[in-house]
């Protein structure tokens, strides 16, 4: 007997909400049936290029009655960060299954919330941490196994579209999502320092991070940048591993085993990784979890984890510029 079609939705269709929907169309398996956005003109236009139904308001999706009542099974929340809790937490109520775009939530007691909430209705939560699908990620991420130290740099041109959030709720999440499950042990003391460039927020920031395991992970972000770079490096016993997530670029030395006078001591390996669609995988993988009843690769409470960090670093910033004003 073949598969039901999966009805999806998207809630927010700007720039990122609009990838989504095209995705979910293209998608066998999954029947979206809508687009929702505040501005009715963003709405319709996307509607329009897609096929589907447009909507203002999404509680029109979700039926008085929970999920007998509801027109989707799966939605995409990829509207403003401030909306992400009560447009999430209306789905899971209704018993929809969501993928929130980052970070979650706004704090932490709002993912929380959804995190209970999905556990009580036995739904899939799902954060949109993107660089989890990054082909070149994905092809090196089980190398590493014990890290001692980590460095990331994430820098980007200014652009108006995200200034709504920190440089770290922007950008430098990503990194932390990436990095505290490879380290996999409590945060033992956190340090940061940041400025304000061209908003009134944080548009550049430091953070040196060090786990109760030892492991140390020095994170840099800006958005202030004039060319674009996503830089992760680890290091690890007798090795050394690159990854570079615009261009897919993978670099691996390790130290040889037996030296040879005269020969370099280190061995060093690169892979080019082929472009891939990471928001394509990334939506796969969530309808997956959904279909199948799993945990999702970026569960609620990771995406809770990598927010918990990333305000507690914006917290200490606002600390250090009042002190010093």
């Amino acid at each position: 007997m073949p598969k039901l079609k999966l009805r999806a939705a998207v809630i927010g269709v700007g720039y990122l909400g609009r990838f989504h929907a095209q995705k979910y169309a293209a998608l066998s398996g999954v029947e979206l049936v809508g687009v929702v956005d505040a501005h009715p003109e963003t709405a319709q236009r996307v509607a329009k290029e897609l096929g589907v139904a447009a909507f203002t308001d999404y509680r029109e999706l979700l039926g008085a009655t929970g999920v007998k009542g509801a027109k989707v099974d799966l939605v995409s929340v990829a509207s403003t960060t401030e909306t992400h809790h009560a447009v999430a937490r209306d789905c899971l109520a209704a018993g929809v299954h969501v993928l929130a775009e980052k970070p979650i939530t706004v704090t932490v007691a709002q993912a929380d919330e959804l995190i209970a909430l999905a556990d009580a209705k036995q739904l899939v939560l799902q954060v949109g941490h993107l660089e989890r699908f990054n082909p070149a990620w994905l092809a090196v991420k089980d190398k590493i196994k014990r890290p001692v130290f980590i460095e990331a740099h994430r820098m980007a041109p200014f652009k108006a579209r995200g200034i709504d959030v920190s440089v770290v709720l922007d950008l430098m999440i990503h990194d932390l999502d990436l990095i505290l499950p490879l380290v996999g042990s409590p945060v033992a003391d956190l340090r940061a320092s940041g400025v304000s460039v061209l908003t009134d927020g944080i548009d550049i920031a430091n953070a040196r991070i060090e786990f109760a395991n030892g492991c140390v992970a020095n994170l840099t972000a800006s958005r202030t940048s004039t060319a674009s770079l996503r830089r992760l490096r680890v290091f690890q016993h007798h090795e050394y591993i690159s990854v570079d997530f615009g261009d897919r670029r993978i670099g691996i030395s390790r130290r040889r085993d037996a030296l040879v006078e005269g020969e370099e001591p280190i061995d060093t390996e690169t892979m080019q990784q082929p472009p891939g669609d990471a928001l394509m995988t990334e939506i796969v993988a969530f309808v997956a979890a959904v279909r199948d009843g799993t945990t999702p690769v970026v569960s609620g409470r990771e995406g809770r984890d990598a927010l918990a960090i990333a305000l507690e670093i914006d917290r200490m910033i606002a600390a250090r510029q009042n002190s010093s004003s």
